[in-house]
């Protein structure tokens, strides 16, 4: 068996809940990413001590969710979930258990948890227990839940979505019986918050394998996320590409997304509850991805003026990607300019403009719509030519107007 790094604080956590008589383990997907090789973001631990027992025994904690059992235990600047083995009550909403109970077993608690993969304890002594065959199903490349497909599904309808998400992260395959309960399932999905059901999409969208977002398709998901989510069924052609373009959420979004009008894609990411910085990225490049850029200086540098520069490479970047082969020779001249741009240090922004609001009110122009004209006038004129960036020279135009 491989044995599991823990870390110094998780193993001090064991080691005490140990010493005062209780059980405890680091449990679900710490345990799952240690055997895959990968790096835990977190270390769950779960313990047959109850919330007040882990008060008594740790100087420093936080009533994270006392009344589910987890306390959050600070070791040095760092947190760590510590949470009583528990046996979770009716799921009134297809989402939460209307009561928890506490339980001595630690089976009782494995019992209730999604899929085999994150249904594994590790003592820290090289003690591993896995009553549901995680490590087969590890070792085998497999998503398959906990018992019955359509119980764990029926208790919480997020598991559908988080089955898919773990397929594409990991590379597995769904389990047969997993699946076909995911359809059966599937219109419970409409009871979940949207906030929710974003992160798994985003989560499975920055994945190694996106292209597994085809399976919220082909299972009936798709209706019951959002009302108009069904709509980016059309980001499934050439889907295998997607995981090409850089695992930032704006723009695997985006890649899906593309066909879309920038309404309709801004509608649904709204609908999904995105960030706005998100919302906005996403929506400009859906609008702009299919217009050409000519590989002329002035034309770049008006592209490059009405968007930040991290997102104007970003377009580049889902060009080289997307548009028809004949573009692309004409985008390499493009890159190539934007290079030379960027090295001769040219105005794209009104901002580093030699001539600024300041100057036509002391030429003579009021505050107002005329003095946008203006400035827009001349910000056009160092566009098309960067040498005339000249203060006296822009002041000379202003009068000749």
């Amino acid at each position: 068996m491989i044995k599991i790094q823990i870390p110094e604080p998780v193993r001090m956590i064991i080691e005490q809940l140990n010493i005062h008589g209780f059980e405890a383990y680091a449990v679900g997907g710490c345990v799952r990413d240690s055997f895959l090789g990968r790096l835990p973001k977190d270390w769950d631990i779960t313990t047959s001590a109850k919330p007040e027992h882990m008060k008594e025994i740790f100087p420093k904690t936080v009533d994270t969710g006392i009344q589910h059992g987890t306390v959050t235990v600070i070791m040095g600047h760092e947190g760590y979930e510590v949470t009583t083995y528990r046996i979770d009550g009716e799921y009134e909403d297809g989402r939460h258990p209307k009561t928890v109970e506490f339980t001595a077993s630690l089976l009782e608690d494995l019992k209730r948890r999604d899929f085999t993969i994150n249904a594994m304890a590790y003592s820290g002594k090289d003690e591993l227990v896995d009553e549901f065959g995680g490590i087969k199903d590890l070792e085998s490349g497999i998503i398959r839940c906990v018992g019955n497909p359509l119980d764990r599904f029926t208790e919480d309808a997020l598991r559908i979505l988080r089955a898919i998400r773990f397929s594409a992260q990991l590379g597995f395959q769904i389990e047969e019986e997993t699946e076909n309960a995911i359809a059966v399932i599937a219109k419970n999905l409409k009871n979940v918050s949207k906030e929710r059901i974003q992160v798994e999409l985003t989560k499975l969208l920055l994945s190694d394998h996106p292209a597994r977002v085809r399976l919220v398709f082909e299972n009936g998901i798709a209706t019951y996320l959002t009302e108009h989510f069904l709509h980016t069924e059309t980001g499934l052609l050439q889907i295998e590409k997607l995981n090409r373009l850089p695992d930032k959420k704006h723009m695997r979004w985006s890649g899906f997304l593309r066909f879309l009008s920038e309404r309709e894609a801004v509608t649904i990411l709204r609908e999904l509850r995105l960030d706005n910085d998100t919302i906005d990225q996403v929506g400009t490049l859906v609008r702009l991805w299919k217009t050409e850029i000519p590989a002329d200086k002035s034309a770049i540098r008006k592209v490059m003026s009405g968007l930040p520069l991290n997102l104007f490479y970003d377009l580049l970047c889902i060009q080289k990607l997307y548009l028809f082969d004949g573009y692309q020779k004409q985008l390499k001249q493009v890159e190539l300019y934007v290079e030379e741009i960027i090295r001769s240090g040219d105005c794209i922004r009104l901002k580093d403009m030699a001539v600024s609001g300041r100057d036509l009110i002391a030429a003579g122009i009021k505050p107002g719509p005329r003095m946008g004209e203006v400035l827009q006038v001349l910000f056009d004129e160092v566009l098309k030519n960067p040498d005339n960036n000249n203060r006296e020279y822009l002041l000379k135009i202003i009068n000749l107007k």
